[in-house]
């Protein structure tokens, strides 16, 4: 995977790690102080879709930013739930790293 420019590709490139159950490249891509030791993607849900709903900074030449977003998945019964998150990013060594997030309760 290319390494991400800015705060919102690497948003939307931990989205696809989610989806696709790539534990690596989403503790790769975890900011050292906030990374949990593992990621068990076991009962990960099943992921259908990403809506960037804002970014703050976060570009090609800023150190930091903020990506809101919220991304929708398959709850059993097949009915549709929602995460809506509103995500720290920094930038260090060239590298973007997502740091945490505020979930926001459903809309």
């Amino acid at each position: 995977m290319d390494e991400p420019r800015t705060a919102e590709e690497l948003m939307r490139s931990r989205f696809a790690a989610f989806r696709n159950g790539d534990a690596a490249w989403l503790l790769r891509t975890w900011h050292p102080t906030t990374r949990p030791a593992e990621l068990d993607l076991a009962d990960n849900p099943r992921w259908r879709g990403l809506q960037i709903v804002e970014t703050v900074d976060g570009g090609a030449g800023d150190d930091q930013g903020v990506v809101e977003f919220r991304a929708t998945y398959l709850i059993e019964g097949g009915d549709i739930g929602v995460l809506h998150e509103r995500s720290r990013f920094v930038r260090e060594g060239g590298r973007w790293f997502y740091v945490d997030g505020d979930v926001h309760e459903a809309d």
